[in-house]
């Protein structure tokens, strides 16, 4: 079993933002939309067959619906358990539709939870990343097995990936920082000065995970 992430954009996950009514006078944020695609080739060449994302997300919903706090973090955690100083939302509830798999995650008032607030009310289009296990075929097809979701997390907005070796791509993701250097490449692509201590960091950065 190994450790797997993978991420959607705001667009890709067609994602919508949510109020509703609380029992304290005010006003919950909720964001709706596919925390994970079935049937698939994804951008880390992997294949999650629709049954396995089903069985997966019934698994969740059933706790969910039976008192158990799913709970979410911002960015990328290491790991799968849950550090609660980085939770920002809660899972309200998991469903499936064709061969997606969606969710429903309450923003909750912790600090993480206030800053995604003020993110997605200022117009950021924050995207998520499922967090899970599972096993992954060797033969070249990618094709997912005995796969479990642990929770969903919120991250900022992943470029599309295609612009960068899928295996780099990954690795960067995965790692602490990693979306940050991401964040940072692309907010300095036309800035040559700029690029050149990305450059020196992005060294330090990789000397660090060797």
């Amino acid at each position: 079993m190994i450790n797997l992430r993978e991420n959607l954009t705001f667009d890709q996950a067609k994602m919508v933002i949510e109020t509703a009514d609380n029992d304290s006078g005010g006003k919950d944020l909720y964001m709706k939309g596919i925390v994970i695609q079935g049937g698939i080739r994804n951008a880390n060449q992997r294949v999650y067959p629709v049954s396995e994302i089903g069985r997966a997300v019934k698994t969740l919903n059933d706790q969910i619906t039976g008192g158990y706090s799913v709970l979410g973090e911002v960015d990328h955690p290491e790991g799968l358990n849950i550090n609660l100083d980085r939770v920002s939302h809660m899972i309200t509830e998991m469903w499936m539709d064709d061969a997606n798999g969606y969710g429903k995650l309450k923003v909750l008032p912790t600090p993480m939870g206030q800053l995604v607030k003020t993110m997605l009310e200022s117009g950021v289009k924050l995207g998520v990343s499922s967090r899970g296990s599972g096993n992954v075929m060797e033969d070249g097809s990618g094709e997912v097995s005995d796969f479990e979701i642990i929770t969903v997390d919120v991250v900022a907005q992943p470029s599309a990936p295609g612009a960068y070796p899928t295996p780099i791509y990954e690795h960067l993701m995965n790692a602490r920082g990693g979306m940050k250097a991401y964040e940072l490449a692309q907010a300095t692509k036309h800035d040559p000065k700029a690029q050149k201590y990305l450059k020196e960091s992005l060294i330090n950065l990789i000397s660090k995970l060797q």
